[in-house]
């Protein structure tokens, strides 16, 4: 087995409201390993982007991280000071947030901002230079030194996205989060990026964190899945493996809610019901609203993640009847 440079263990985060304590991430564990592309899905709002901002200690009020650990080089992030976590942001972990023109400063350069964060290492500024020149030109982006003096409107948002993937692998980080990266671009841009990062995790070995509610995108890119359903992992696998058997029924619904080249199988299902309030304590599992196959035991007992086939874990008492191996 590779080894693991992310190992994510019973994560949670709550939000603190009038109307109760939200629990986002509830319970929550994983892990990354090097050179590997681990793909987060689900459905907006189940806590996938909250998952990677409690990883990064990025959480604000009234967000709290109220449990867990996350183990990265030997040390838990969440023990770490706010000024040791910043050493670790984007020297150690690069994070590529969901609107790049939110994250990129207007009133700075391309060149200027992809610089700053190697100076900040005491690095030359000849030499920084040099190596932000590269990496655009390693991200596809043409023209680099004209591009390198342009300012963030002044270039697209597939640009734009390049510039944010190529300033975050600047620093060579051991772990790259991408959040939603594709979003909002057309599909041949969208295609353009994934293969970008295909190309430039097997250049630069770093191990991937995507998120993202598209299973087009985990097909083309990921090894392996994890499903997030209102807060909870209830899925984990091989991609290959959760695509030909998916176990939770949940992830099933979502498979045959993928549109098809043919029409052989007539009109897409949807998912009836909606996302339970995450806010009301629940003593079983927060899909058997909307589960099709639920069982009295569903509303009882909250089920555990538990390996179903080797590498596969589910967490539905549907598959209690495996291996049962906890992870």
């Amino acid at each position: 087995m590779k080894d693991k440079v992310i190992d994510i263990k019973e994560l949670c985060v709550d939000f603190h409201t009038q109307g109760g304590i939200v629990k986002a991430v509830d319970h929550v564990s994983f892990d990354i390993r090097k050179g590997e592309v681990f793909a987060l899905v689900g459905e907006s709002g189940c806590g996938k982007s909250t998952t990677a901002m409690g990883i990064m200690q990025l959480i604000r009020s009234p967000g709290t991280i109220s449990g867990g650990e996350v183990h990265f080089e030997g040390r838990d992030l969440l023990r770490l000071s706010a000024a040791e976590m910043t050493k670790v942001r984007g020297r150690e972990i690069g994070m590529i947030f969901q609107n790049p023109l939110d994250s990129l400063n207007p009133v700075y350069t391309i060149g200027g901002q992809m610089m700053e964060g190697l100076m900040v290492e005491k690095m030359d500024k000849k030499e920084a230079y040099q190596i932000a020149f590269d990496m655009l030109r390693d991200v596809k982006i043409s023209d680099v030194e004209s591009r390198m003096k342009s300012y963030p409107h002044e270039i697209s948002g597939g640009m734009r996205q390049r510039v944010m993937i190529g300033m975050m692998l600047c620093r060579n980080p051991k772990l790259l989060i991408a959040d939603e990266p594709t979003t909002a671009l057309d599909v041949t841009i969208q295609a353009g990026i994934i293969q970008l990062m295909n190309e430039l995790r097997q250049k630069y070995g770093s191990a991937v964190l995507i998120i993202t509610h598209d299973f087009g995108i985990v097909a083309d890119i990921a090894d392996r899945v994890g499903v997030m359903y209102a807060g909870n992992l209830i899925e984990v696998g091989e991609v290959t493996e959760i695509f030909d058997h998916p176990k939770h029924p949940y992830t099933r619904l979502l498979m045959k809610a993928l549109p098809t080249i043919t029409k052989e199988e007539g009109r897409l299902e949807t998912i009836k019901g909606t996302v339970p309030n995450l806010a009301e304590e629940r003593q079983g599992c927060n899909f058997a609203d909307r589960c099709p196959s639920c069982l009295p035991q569903c509303r009882e007992k909250k089920p555990v993640l538990l390996e179903v086939a080797s590498g596969h874990l589910c967490a539905c008492h549907l598959e209690e009847g495996g291996s049962n191996h906890a992870r």
